[in-house]
């Protein structure tokens, strides 16, 4: 038996992926990239049903250090004059608490897709002001996630690297994601059944 359907939209401003890989073996480099756009639908009586799809513009990587972000955006890396955007699409959900969820899904990087799993964490909802050309708009519902996981940029061809000293890397190949989602409940979407 299901319940009602909802469907949510994630906020570009305020959603936004962070990265960070070792680096010269003594320390972390840390990224982000505010630029992205997506969707959640779900029966909050039946999470495990749930569907989330997100795309990433991996043009607006940002360091705060602008010639590695060049370096990053280049073939070396994510090479984001063949491949702008990353793509997310979820396989299955797993609920693990009232609050914890594991989020498999297939992740696709410079035209290579992977299988991820993200553990998440839901943080709640609020209803909040909206505004729209200056004026507020609201109340709209709002809820919160962050999401966590690590993968091997090997796995998506993103494989530059030089050696230091010892047989050491510059850049190490496990790399720690973290997402932080702001979802906007589309009041506009229609209600049914998951199908």
């Amino acid at each position: 038996m299901t319940g009602t359907v909802t469907r949510w939209f994630f906020e570009p401003g305020h959603t936004g992926v962070q990265f960070r890989a070792r680096h010269m073996m003594v320390t972390y480099v840390r990224g982000h990239i505010k630029d992205v756009h997506g969707s959640l639908v779900c029966d909050p009586e039946d999470p495990e049903r749930a569907r989330v799809e997100a795309t990433i513009d991996a043009t607006q990587v940002w360091t705060g250090q602008p010639q590695r972000d060049a370096h990053l955006r280049s073939a070396d890396f994510f090479d984001v004059e063949h491949h702008p955007t990353w793509t997310f699409v979820s396989t299955d959900v797993r609920r693990l608490s009232s609050t914890e969820f594991a989020l498999d899904g297939d992740l696709t990087v410079r035209g290579v897709t992977r299988p991820v799993s993200l553990d998440v964490t839901y943080l709640g909802q609020w209803d909040t002001p909206w505004w729209e050309d200056g004026r507020d708009l609201g109340p709209r519902r709002r809820a919160g996630f962050t999401g966590r996981t690590r993968i091997n940029r090997q796995d998506f061809g993103v494989s530059w690297n030089d050696t230091v000293d010892r047989g050491g890397v510059v850049v190490s190949d496990l790399i720690d994601v973290r997402v932080d989602v702001e979802a906007v409940l589309d009041t506009a979407a229609a209600e049914g059944a998951v199908p």
